[in-house]
Order: structure tokens, then C-alpha cells, then sequence
């Protein structure tokens, strides 16, 4: 939906759906039944997840025309794609994986340039196109960097060459995350600090005479969550999210910490399998900084979780908070 400049969208990655055929299924039946409650007779706009599997279907034989006119037929568009998970996202083990493959992979650079072509079709000229994508990779992987610039360096090129072919405007989004490659205001500068260097040196030594493309990277601005805004490069909004993070006391009444560990919710461990807490101490470096559940950080005189809540709850202590 579009309210005045901006627009909303209804995303599809709260679904489970791998290949195109499940994606396309909750497409005919939940995010209709979601538009006929929320923007009856208005034009719907769908923030859509693909994974590697359905984004690679999509492009077989006709799918994609189809799905082009289905989604006229239904007052239905598409402005974004959910590019950071590459495989599965539900009924399985998430966590850290969720960052595999990361971007000093050939198979996330392909992934990604799939997502562009479809997003490139299907976007109207009006809002233009975006894919997020994880901040180059995750911290505990100690990624080499130089492949990360790489290939984000060949998606730029790629992305420039399909916004000129069809006249809109695509980017990409990468969003910074907690224990991600860059997590934060200072460490998001600092990255692109370097990756400017390194396109610079690369320019210099294989085009000497030649124009610098530094210009395409106006294609990768950043992706932003309203707890925590990261510079955005002139010139472009952010995508946001609602979330929050929330300070808290290790040395809290026991029972305030059953309750902050969710375990009447979740059982006695908080190292549930699917996905990462996202807890750290701000005393604590972020090259020492790991995945550690609650219970292992007893010794922190504070510590931050981040965490998603839904728009229309009301959190209540020790997790609620005021935007």
C-alpha cells in the first residue's frame, strides 16, 4: 500500500515455503486473506521472500510471466524481495546458517543477481526495486573480506546494467544485524570506508584510463531497523523494521530472570534451536563477542537482547518498552 510518498508491504517471510509452488500457494491464500482485511479494492503491495530454490524455479520456462499477471489480476505488486535467507528459514535449525552461503561465495552473488532479475520485472517504475542481504557475512566466521568486496562489487555491476535496461531504480540493502560483518553505526562506516578503498585500488590497476564506475555503488545503500539507524548514503530512504533491544540486569530477583529467560514460554533453556538471541554485553569487544545464550552471561553487569515483537502488542516487564 502506498501512503503518500512511501510505501507498505506485507511480507511473506513469516511463511514456510522453499520452492516456488509453496511460495505461490501462501501467496493465493494467506496474503490475499491479509489484503482483503486490510486494503479491500486498494492496490496491495507484497514484500516477498524467495529462497534460492524458489527464485531459481520462478525464472524456469514462463512462471515469471504468469506470476507477472497474476499479481495485475489480483491489484497486487511488488517492490522488494527478501534476499537474506538463502535456504531454509522455518522448522529447522536457523541460527548462524541463516548467514551461509555469505558473500565470499559465488552462489550468494548468483542468488542475489537472480533476485535483481526478477524484482527488475516486476517492481513498478514508480517505487523501483530493492533486495536485502546480510551485512557481507557473520562475525564468527572471520570472513575474508577482499571476496565480500568482490562480489559485491560484481552485484553492483550487474544491478547498473538492469536499471538501465528497464529505467528503474534497484538497489541493494544490506542490513546490518547484530554479530553480523557490521552491526552498527561505527562498524557500517568503517566497511564502506574500505570497500570505497578497495574499489579505488581495483579501478586504478584494471582501467587506469578509463571511468571510474565508483558511481554504481549508489546501487548498495543500507537496509535500517528503527532501534538502530546506520548512516544512509544521500539520497535514499531506508527500508525499516520495527524491533527493539532491550537493556537488562543479570543481577535481577530470580524471578524476574525466570521470566526474562522465557522459560513458562519456552521450557528451562533459552537455547532454542532455530534461531540466534542475539544477547551481548557492551562491555565486551565485538571480535570477542559470540552467540551465547542467557544463561552463559551471568558475570556482565548489563546486558542487551535484541528481539521482534508485533506491532499491535503490549509488552508487559520485564521485556516491555516505550518507542
Amino acid at each position: 500500500m502506498k501512503f503518500e510518498s512511501h510505501h507498505l508491504a506485507y511480507c511473506t517471510n513469516i511463511h514456510p515455503a522453499e520452492s516456488w509452488a509453496e511460495t505461490f500457494h501462501v501467496l493465493k491464500t494467506d496474503v490475499l486473506a491479509v489484503r482483503d482485511r486490510v486494503a479491500s479494492g486498494k492496490k496491495f503491495a507484497i514484500g516477498l521472500r524467495l529462497s534460492a530454490q524458489a527464485a531459481l524455479e520462478l525464472l524456469e520456462n514462463d512462471q515469471l510471466d504468469q506470476f507477472e499477471s497474476w499479481l495485475a489480476q489480483e491489484n497486487c505488486y511488488v517492490f522488494t524481495i527478501n534476499g537474506f535467507p538463502y535456504g531454509a528459514f522455518h522448522g529447522t535449525r536457523v541460527k548462524e546458517n541463516v548467514y551461509k552461503p555469505d558473500w565470499t561465495h559465488m552462489s550468494r552473488l548468483v542468488y542475489t543477481e537472480q533476485l535483481f532479475t526478477i524484482i527488475s520485472r516486476l517492481c513498478p517504475a514508480e517505487s523501483g526495486g530493492s533486495v536485502s542481504t546480510l551485512p557481507g557475512s557473520f562475525k564468527e566466521f572471520g570472513a575474508d573480506e577482499n571476496l565480500i568486496f568482490a562480489n559485491l562489487y560484481s552485484c553492483a555491476l550487474t544491478i547498473e546494467t538492469l536499471a538501465k535496461e528497464t529505467g528503474k531504480d534497484l538497489h541493494l540493502g544490506l542490513e546490518p544485524e547484530p554479530l553480523g560483518h557490521f552491526e552498527n553505526t561505527e562498524e557500517t562506516l568503517a566497511f564502506f570506508e574500505r570497500f570505497f578503498a578497495w574499489c579505488g585500488s581495483r579501478e586504478t590497476r584494471s582501467q587506469p584510463n578509463q571511468k571510474s564506475h565508483r558511481h554504481q555503488l549508489r546501487h548498495l545503500p543500507l537496509r535500517a531497523r528503527v532501534r538502530r539507524l546506520p548512516p544512509i548514503p544521500q539520497g535514499r530512504s531506508p527500508r525499516l523494521d520495527f524491533a527493539s533491544q532491550k537493556s537488562i540486569s543479570p543481577t535481577l530477583s530470580p524471578s524476574t530472570r525466570k521470566t526474562l529467560k522465557l522459560s513458562k514460554r519456552y521450557g528451562p533453556s533459552t537455547n532454542r534451536p532455530t534461531f540466534t538471541k542475539s544477547f551481548s554485553t557492551p562491555t565486551l569487544s565485538p571480535a570477542s563477542r559470540t552467540s551465547q545464550s542467557l544463561e552463559k552471561s551471568t558475570t556482565a553487569t548489563e546486558g542487551r537482547i535484541h528481539f521482534h515483537v508485533p506491532l499491535y502488542s503490549e509488552p508487559t516487564f520485564p521485556t516491555g518498552f516505550h518507542p
